[in-house]
């Protein structure tokens, strides 16, 4: 089994990280995810946690080993669930891939949680990347090793992506309400 872990804090608020969530993708940082399906929403009437479930469709150039080996194609679907809490200030969200996953799982989480100044959010990332194969150890360790790596290239697209869009939503937020900012 693989790791990977980042952690930074983005310069907005919580609430707004929060509502940038929804609109992260499409962006031209992350053109691998191609399509994002909403599954199911619902909110707990007693703590108003919003539950949101969906399938991100993503495309990706897979190595030709990989391929062979283990088939497949260059399309991906991860599912993803997202618990959204406005009490507490916290938001969590879970995936795991569906493709390949008799191969190899990548079980990802991201908390978002308010910085105690209120203007800064806490943003932490962990993956957990195992191949399946007990029988073929190395390789299981060249197919966590590329996995990781893909991860990694995938995660800082996905933080450059989001700072844009967090950064556009507020730019017209500003612009649409100037005395408000």
């Amino acid at each position: 089994m693989h790791f990977f872990s980042q952690a930074f804090t983005y310069d907005h608020s919580w609430s707004h990280v929060v509502i940038g969530m929804w609109h992260k993708y499409p962006n031209p940082h992350c053109t691998h995810v191609q399509t994002i399906d909403v599954l199911d929403r619902t909110v707990d009437p007693e703590t108003g946690v919003i539950r949101t479930e969906r399938v991100l469709g993503c495309k990706q150039k897979t190595p030709t080993w990989i391929v062979k080996f283990f088939g497949g194609s260059e399309d991906a679907f991860v599912r993803e669930i997202s618990f959204i809490d406005p009490a507490t200030q916290n938001a969590t969200i879970t995936s795991v891939n569906l493709s390949l996953s008799q191969f190899a799982t990548c079980y990802e989480r991201i908390r978002y949680s308010p910085v105690a100044s209120g203007k800064q959010t806490a943003f932490l990332q962990t993956a957990e990347i195992q191949a399946r194969m007990a029988l073929w150890r190395s390789a299981a360790d060249r197919l966590e090793h590329w996995l990781v790596q893909r991860f990694e290239q995938n995660a800082q697209l996905g933080k450059v992506g989001f700072t844009d869009v967090l950064q556009s939503m507020w730019n017209d937020a500003k612009e649409r309400h100037p005395a408000h900012m």
